[in-house]
C-alpha cells in the first residue's frame, strides 16, 4: 500500500499557523493531523493526503500564512518511510489525550473524524 504525503507548514505565531492550516484544508482534499509547537514561537501544521493534494495545500497554507504572519519553511515528503512516522514528535490535537501520525489512510480518516483540531479550536499545550 502506497503511503500518504506529508506536508509541513512551519510558521512564526499561532496566528499564521491557524491561518495556514485553515486555508491548506479547505483548498485540498488533506487531513490535518495536528501541529506541534517548537520554540520561539515557531509552531509547524502537519497535513497528510495524496501528493498532489498536499503539494496544493502546502503552497496554499503557506500563502495564506504569510498573509498575516511569517512562514519560515514548508515542505512535503512525498511517502514518508514508516520510521520517519515513528519518530516524528507527539503532535497537539487539542483533545486532553494527544496521538501520534500514522501512515494509514483509515488511521487519519479516524483521526479527522473524532480528533482533528477545527483551526479555530486549536489550543497549546506543552508536556513535561
Amino acid at each position: 500500500m502506497e503511503r500518504e504525503a506529508l506536508g509541513l507548514i512551519e510558521c512564526r505565531g499561532l496566528v499564521a499557523m491557524i491561518e495556514a492550516a485553515d486555508a491548506a484544508v479547505k483548498s485540498a482534499n488533506v487531513v490535518l493531523v495536528g501541529w506541534e509547537k517548537i520554540d520561539a514561537g515557531l509552531v509547524t501544521a502537519i497535513v497528510r493526503g495524496e501528493v498532489g493534494a498536499v503539494k496544493a495545500a502546502v503552497d496554499a497554507g503557506a500563502a495564506a500564512g504569510r498573509k498575516v504572519g511569517e512562514v519560515i519553511s514548508t515542505h512535503v515528503i512525498p511517502r514518508p518511510h514508516a520510521e520517519v512516522d515513528a519518530g516524528l514528535p507527539v503532535l497537539h490535537t487539542g483533545e486532553t489525550t494527544r496521538k501520534k501520525i500514522s501512515g494509514s489512510v483509515h488511521a487519519q480518516k479516524s483521526i479527522a473524524a473524532h480528533g482533528a483540531p477545527s483551526p479555530s479550536s486549536m489550543k497549546a499545550t506543552t508536556s513535561k
